[in-house]
């Protein structure tokens, strides 16, 4: 079975008709590492779900520092959801961290299928639903938690991404500076 369709059927069931339909209005593409999906200051006109690979959502400040919002790697959606959601100009970039495989699916063919798919908009629900929740999750955490907490919670969390992302971006996710963090770890690793 597809990914994507896997990834659906968690949460809906489409008949092979409608799996045809939503494959139908997607794209696959094929992207480099260090490829910019989307730019700060642009609308958002796509969502990204992730065949194989790892993308990362990041802001960066007014004194140029990266602040890391979100990583998606296999089985997982990505996009500037406020962008997207509003139509508006967003505040994040979007990047290719190692070679991917992506769905892309288009604002316009998503509020398409949900005209002809009306369970679809059921699906995307659940998947914003999830994203706030774990938003305000990691903002209560961020609120609450001290940095090696944060750190530990990512660890188990995201297991695989410890080995995939560089440690400057994980630092960046957890809200410390990357020489933070360097000395973090050495505390955490003699304990």
């Amino acid at each position: 079975m597809d990914p994507i369709i896997q990834n659906i059927s968690k949460h809906i069931t489409l008949t092979p008709e409608e799996e045809q339909l939503f494959l139908s209005k997607t794209e696959i593409r094929h992207y480099k590492a260090k490829t910019m999906l989307h730019h700060a200051g642009q609308v958002c006109k796509e969502s990204y779900f992730v065949n194989s690979g790892l993308i990362r959502s990041f802001n960066i400040n007014d004194n140029i520092v990266e602040h890391v919002l979100s990583f998606a790697c296999d089985g997982w959606w990505i996009s500037d959801m406020y962008s997207l959601l509003s139509q508006k100009p967003g505040n994040l970039f979007i990047e290719v961290l190692e070679d991917s495989e992506v769905m892309v699916l288009s604002k316009e063919n998503q509020d398409q299928l949900y005209l002809e798919i009306p369970k679809l908009e059921r699906f995307f629900r659940i998947l914003i639903e999830n994203s706030l929740v774990a938003n305000q999750e990691r903002l209560m955490d961020n609120l609450s938690l001290t940095a090696e907490e944060r750190f530990d919670k990512f660890c188990k969390r995201y297991p695989t991404l410890l080995q995939q992302v560089p440690q400057k971006q994980i630092a960046s996710y957890i809200g410390v500076t990357p020489e933070f963090f360097s000395k973090m770890k050495a505390r955490m690793l003699k304990k």
